[in-house]
């Protein structure tokens, strides 16, 4: 090929050989020369339909279904404000789902508020590379997502009541063909409203071929008192049985902080919230307040939201992977084992074919407490 597909600032100059296109409610198909064509009251393509309405309770409607060789490059979507209690839970209760060149099971299925690190149903500030989420829930990806022959991409409405009105774009590019090693992006929600002693929580597993680790999105919900983030992330590699290769130091190292996310002010220990192109701490519920989370009360137990993408440093697999976080904290006492409810989103490349996910939660089941 005379270009790779992925060249980022550095390439930016270079000629491109690839075909644009786009895919939306006015042009579901990327059709050449076919976007903003509906009529509205101000006339023809004068944004006569710019979504998705009604979607009903137990729809799936198809977003994308794409021939390739392509590559998704961008995700741009919104859905409407929550204006209720009833609305609440609606970011845990639109599935979102992604396929590869006819597979028949999803390469991605996830919350859509977990997918764009947006757990608990609620909605925040993302500022990182591939990930951004911007007021007012404006949900951003920039992951690649290749495809050879078929990408086939959906969302499913769980929620109780008819979503009014979805709003998306997904950009692409068509390309004569893709690198032979090229990889097909993956990812996978998986949650344990109680952990279990002393067992470590499970991200990611039954992961078989080749590919390489890009990023950990974790909503945990602390579920006692103390400081709750000495357990270490593991990497289970290639056979790895008792002990994994890769083992850090503790949760907040894990996430690139330290000392407890700690500043003292007016006397008192309060934990700091970042954003940074690789690492993130963007949501603690005890930083809410009504204008931004009208539904949040001072009976919630502690919510916090943090990612981590290894870009500059992907896991590297060449059989398969296992990934684990334990749960520890410490108190005056010294550790102790905890008992937390947490919820993770794993993203991941890998060759296909790829092993069938578990059983999807039912939404009641990824309700935040």
């Amino acid at each position: 090929m005379d270009a790779i597909p992925y060249e980022g600032l550095a390439g930016l100059a270079r000629q491109k050989y690839a075909k644009s296109r786009a895919v939306n409610a006015e042009n579901p198909t990327g059709e050449k020369g076919r976007g903003g064509m509906a009529a509205s009251s101000l006339g023809p393509s004068r944004k006569g339909s710019p979504c998705l309405r009604d979607l009903q309770p137990g729809q799936t409607v198809t977003l994308a279904d794409l021939d390739g060789p392509g590559i998704i490059s961008h995700i741009w979507m919104t859905v409407d404000a929550q204006t209720s209690n009833a609305d609440v839970y609606v970011l845990r209760d639109l599935v979102l789902r992604m396929y590869w060149d006819g597979e028949l099971e999803p390469s991605v299925e996830c919350p859509l508020g977990d997918f764009f690190c947006c757990g608990f149903a609620r909605e925040c500030r993302v500022i990182s590379m591939p990930i951004v989420v911007l007021p007012t829930r404006g949900f951003n990806s920039y992951f690649p997502m290749p495809f050879r022959k078929r990408a086939f991409v959906t969302l499913e409405n769980q929620h109780n009541n008819p979503i009014p009105a979805f709003f998306y774009q997904m950009d692409y590019s068509l390309y004569d063909e893709l690198p032979q090693d090229t990889a097909y992006f993956h990812a996978q929600w998986r949650r344990q409203s109680v952990t279990n002693l002393q067992e470590d929580y499970i991200i990611l597993d039954n992961v078989a071929g080749k590919g390489h680790y890009v990023g950990t999105y974790l909503a945990l919900t602390t579920l006692g008192r103390y400081w709750w983030g000495e357990g270490e992330m593991k990497f289970y590699i290639d056979g790895d049985q008792d002990y994994p290769t890769i083992c850090g130091t503790g949760t907040e190292d894990y996430f690139g902080g330290a000392w407890s996310f700690a500043r003292q002010k007016d006397g008192k220990t309060q934990e700091q919230t970042y954003l940074s192109p690789f690492l993130g701490y963007p949501y603690y519920s005890a930083h809410d307040d009504m204008v931004h989370n009208p539904y949040h009360n001072d009976d919630c137990l502690p919510m916090r939201g943090f990612y981590r993408w290894h870009i500059p440093d992907p896991v590297c697999f060449d059989e398969n992977l296992k990934v684990t976080l334990q749960q520890i904290g410490v108190n005056y006492q010294g550790m102790f084992e905890r008992q937390d409810d947490l919820a993770s989103t794993a993203y991941w490349y890998q060759s296909e074919p790829h092993r069938t996910f578990l059983p999807f939660p039912k939404k009641q089941d990824r309700w935040p407490r």
